[in-house]
């Protein structure tokens, strides 16, 4: 890696130069000379894995630092919504580097389970998952999809460094499921009607009891008045 500072007004003949890293300082303080009317500091660093990522910085004594991070290509085109499809159907997921990151040298895939990576091999099960992948693109089929397939899901680009992920959730529905909407007013319109029914009906049997009720009392208020009429006439 390497650095260069353009320096300050003062520009000295030398300057020190060093390296840190995750803001431990690494490698020996080394004497920086004014070439071209500038600082130039390289480091050569072996980079093996992962412990091996994180964030540098070259220093130029206690005036510059210049800041850089790294890290194995960041995955692009992740869909960000869930990917719905029904039970009994197949589902296709894919990633893809952005352009003109490095390729990976090979991708794996993964499911979610809890809060672990369960690595999916498409060879041992050719019935249920199939991989394609090419270059910088890899997709990942799920046939006969189930409850069970329904999850986070995260694509691994491979390179020597470390490995880039990527995540995208798969989300299963029966076919009822877009039903549900329609069922559900379905069911209110059928209570609606079932209520104003018994209403209707209620209101119907006060209508026929307060009738008979009436009819009763005109016959009894008639049988008073022939009563009445009979002992006039005895009288």
């Amino acid at each position: 890696m390497e650095c260069t500072w353009t320096g300050n007004q003062n520009k000295l003949p030398n300057i020190t130069g060093y390296w840190k890293k995750d803001g431990n300082e690494i490698d020996s303080r080394l004497t920086v000379p004014l070439e071209n009317e500038q600082y130039n500091l390289k480091g050569v660093f072996d980079i093996v894995g992962e412990e091996s990522l994180g964030n540098y910085s070259c220093v130029f004594g206690s005036e510059a630092k210049i800041e850089f991070v790294l890290a194995a290509p960041q995955m692009g085109e992740v869909r960000d919504k869930p990917i719905v499809s029904y039970a009994g159907d197949s589902v296709v997921i894919a990633c893809k580097m952005e352009e003109p990151k490095p390729k990976p040298s090979t991708w794996h895939w993964y499911k979610a389970n809890g809060t672990d990576k369960a690595l999916i091999d498409a060879a041992a099960e050719p019935h249920r998952y199939q991989i394609h992948s090419e270059g910088g693109k890899s997709t990942l089929t799920v046939r006969n999809l189930t409850q069970a397939d329904a999850g986070f899901y995260y694509c691994g680009a491979v390179y020597l460094i470390s490995t880039s992920l990527g995540r995208l959730e798969v989300r299963v529905i029966t076919f009822l499921e877009p039903l549900k909407p329609f069922i559900a007013i379905v069911v209110e319109v059928l209570v609606l009607v079932a209520v104003i029914l018994l209403y209707e009906r209620k209101s119907k049997k006060k209508s026929i009891t307060g009738s008979q009720k009436t009819k009763k009392e005109k016959r009894e208020n008639s049988g008073g008045e022939e009563s009445s009429s009979v002992r006039q006439r005895k009288v």
